[in-house]
């Protein structure tokens, strides 16, 4: 088990950040805190943007089981799909074991893991790789490409990913994005956010056709060695699917927790 300030860490950087991600598409995004459970939901096409996290630390069995059932009812309630993210690691050991029966009994349908994970990184080397170039995303057609790598990555259609960032100013100024470009053609991208004092890494993608060559992590390290810059923070944080996972320990980040997603069934 993670150490569980950490794993609180992990749960909170979710909480602080996604709140400014899901405002930036809907000023009316719902972003209650309500007991044991956080919402950030932007009813947009973006699934990312459509988020409920359990918050209780040391939650047991039946706490577990009477949250994930709230959580569904909220989900329920939207337009929008998203999913609900659950930081294992902040539960009780009674809750963990408990999981998979309180999302049956909630009709929630577990999607996929992922990893909660930190480091103190800084200072990182000036970012480089033999085949890319690195520009920041400035424009609404620099967006747009980042928001269609995001899709062809997570496999989303394009309209979702540009559903979840297209014309935001967020991401052209307070957002420290950046695309790899592959003789001139953008193939992925990463970006960071400050959230709470600290470095938030968002929406890295990589285009499926470009992968294994070292690009998701290169890219990441732009935008941490530059969000670094700008802001003067030390510790990054960030929540990584299974296929991500591997990347970042290379570049100084230690899991924290492990996470799971649940959708809605069908």
């Amino acid at each position: 088990m993670a150490d569980l300030a950490e794993s609180v860490e992990s749960m909170e950087q979710l909480s602080v950040a996604w709140r400014a991600m899901v405002l930036d598409r809907d000023a009316g995004a719902d972003v209650r805190d309500l007991p044991g459970i956080a919402v950030r939901w932007a009813d947009c096409g973006f699934a990312f943007w459509n988020c409920v996290t359990l918050t209780e630390v040391g939650a047991d069995a039946l706490l577990v089981g009477r949250r994930m059932g709230q959580a569904a009812d909220i989900m329920r309630a939207k337009r929008r799909p998203g999913f609900l993210w659950v930081f294992e690691d902040v539960l009780h050991e009674e809750g963990r074991t408990a999981l998979d029966e309180a999302a049956e009994r909630a009709g929630l349908a577990y999607a996929f893991p992922g990893t909660g994970m930190a480091g103190n990184l800084f200072p990182l080397p000036e970012p480089a790789h033999p085949e890319l170039e690195f520009v920041r995303v400035s424009s609404d057609e620099q967006l747009l490409a980042y928001a269609d790598l995001n899709s062809r990555a997570y496999g989303f259609p394009p309209e979702a990913g540009r559903d979840g960032i297209a014309g935001s100013s967020l991401w052209k100024s307070g957002v420290h994005a950046y695309l790899g470009l592959r003789q001139g053609v953008p193939v992925t991208c990463a970006a960071t956010v400050e959230a709470q004092g600290r470095l938030f890494v968002v929406l890295v993608a990589t285009d499926p056709r470009w992968e294994r060559r070292g690009y998701g992590e290169a890219v990441t390290r732009k935008a941490l060695y530059e969000g670094a810059r700008a802001t003067g923070l030390t510790r990054a944080t960030l929540h990584a699917t299974a296929a991500g996972a591997p990347v970042y320990p290379r570049i100084g980040f230690t899991p924290n927790s492990a996470m799971r997603f649940y959708g809605l069934k069908e």
